[in-house]
């Protein structure tokens, strides 16, 4: 697994020999350990043993027992990353606009333009690429916002692309913004909980995904006390898009008068609030989801990323991708963009007013952030997020003394600041290796290829309905 190690491929095909054994054990030793536990906190040189899906022991070492032993000197072991929202069906149209100017650019011709021809086949390729591309990036659980439901095949076909590549799905439900669709959202929930989400100890999640308001697309798919209810009947969560601005901090301010704010509930964005809509929020102990670069370059609200205010209220914030169309697909640059920006304001505001220091947050921050408050947001603080005996087997193996990482001096600086997709060598998902080697596993490149191109070549040679044909179908 580093510089020194040849034994992976062996490694791997050991695994493969036990892969039917329900507690295989696989242990790491002589890592640097990121458990992003606050009780843990970071082991310059420990072992981690993995039996089954789920984290058996962590510590200095030695671990000893019957397990297949990876040698992980020279790398860092990090939970893997957690994206709160991504609007994963789009993906084979990813960087198609990369200077997309506003909000309307990428409404009018993503949502009301491609997304209305967009069949089940092609909700499944751009869903599995999207999933594949995170594991590849380290993003272990994905929060897949699938708002364009268009039938009952067209959400099916979005969690069967879940399933197939073994990623952590949060399927997020939704129906589309315009063009013509069944309208059997939000009640075919149900049907999606009874055939897909019947345990609770599985790696697919169901939540709810609602707008903010009704201006972009109607009062159907706008959140408020008849979803809430029917989201606590069926024991799930709602994450809320396109929150921002006065008329988002309205709806705030009449969720918390109605009730239907808390932990159970995602806010999208969060942009550009007012404090009084923040100050409900975090009495609630409501969740949000940032996402950085979508807030800055897109220029949603004030295009700056909401995480002061989430800090002030006491909301440690998940991170999210949001739209491959414009947007990198990796957490790597969410962390650093964020990090980046909030250092800025902080010095700007000292440099523009000549005020106190205000706190700049740290490359931990950003971390916990990726990780174990992505996963708090999603519903999953319990499951994934931290290297914490006891949670699913949801880890990151970084090569530490690759040519952009060496020396290893500050290992979180090194997993944000220093490192990308090429230093990840090992990717696990409740304990099964997806990628390995720096390879993901299981994946015909050339046949996937093949679908992408096909699935977009349809997608942008097929006629959108007119707009005044959408206007008189939403």
């Amino acid at each position: 697994m580093n510089a020194h190690d040849t034994t992976s491929t062996a490694v791997l095909e050991q695994l493969g020999r036990r892969s039917a054994d329900t507690r295989r054990r696989i242990l790491f030793t002589g890592a640097t350990i990121v458990t992003m536990d606050p009780d843990l906190g970071v082991l310059d040189r420990g072992d981690l043993l993995v039996e089954g899906d789920t984290i058996a022991a962590v510590g200095p070492g030695p671990i000893t027992g019957d397990a297949v032993v990876v040698d992980a000197t020279g790398t860092i072991l990090t939970p893997g990353f957690v994206d709160t929202h991504r609007h994963a069906w789009e993906t084979q149209l990813r960087r198609i606009m990369p200077d997309v100017d506003d909000l309307g650019a990428y409404v009018t011709t993503t949502l009301a333009g491609h997304a209305t021809v967009y069949r089940p086949q092609d909700m499944y390729v751009g869903t599995r690429l999207a999933a594949l591309t995170a594991i590849d990036s380290g993003i272990t659980t994905m929060l897949d916002f699938s708002h364009n439901s268009r039938t009952r095949a067209h959400s099916d076909a979005a969690i069967q692309a879940l399933l197939d590549t073994g990623i952590r799905g949060v399927h997020a439900s939704m129906g589309p913004h315009f063009g013509t669709w069944d309208r059997q959202w939000p009640a075919d929930l149900t049907r999606l909980k009874e055939q897909y989400f019947s345990s609770d100890d599985q790696l697919l999640t169901l939540r709810m995904a609602t707008l903010a308001t009704a201006e972009i697309a109607g009062p159907v798919l706008a959140y408020g006390p008849e979803h809430a209810r029917a989201a606590r009947e069926l024991g799930i969560g709602v994450s809320v898009d396109a929150v921002f601005g006065k008329a988002s901090s309205d709806a705030v301010l009449g969720w918390a008068a109605a009730g239907v704010l808390g932990p159970d509930l995602t806010l999208i964005h969060a942009t550009g609030l007012t404090p009084e809509a923040w100050r409900a929020m975090g009495e609630s102990g409501t969740t949000v989801a940032l996402a950085p670069t979508s807030d800055a370059q897109i220029g949603l609200e004030t295009a700056i990323p909401a995480v002061d205010e989430a800090l002030s209220v006491g909301i440690r914030p998940g991170l999210s991708i949001d739209v491959e169309v414009a947007l990198a697909s990796d957490m790597f640059t969410q962390m650093r963009t964020l990090h980046a920006i909030q250092r800025m304001r902080a010095v700007n505001a000292v440099y523009a007013t000549d005020r106190s220091p205000s706190r700049r947050i740290t490359t931990r921050d950003v971390l916990d952030f990726a990780t174990l408050q992505g996963a708090r947001t999603n519903g999953l603080a319990g499951v994934t997020g931290s290297l914490t005996p006891g949670k699913k087997a949801d880890l990151l193996v970084i090569r530490a003394e690759d040519l952009n990482n060496m020396p290893l001096n500050d290992p979180i600086g090194t997993v944000v600041l220093g490192s990308d997709a090429r230093n990840i060598s090992a990717v696990l998902v409740d304990g099964v290796p997806r990628k390995w080697n720096g390879q993901v596993l299981d994946v015909d490149l050339p046949a996937l290829r093949d679908q992408v191109r096909a699935s977009r070549e349809y997608v942008l040679n097929t006629p959108a309905p007119r707009p005044d044909v959408i206007a008189r179908r939403r």
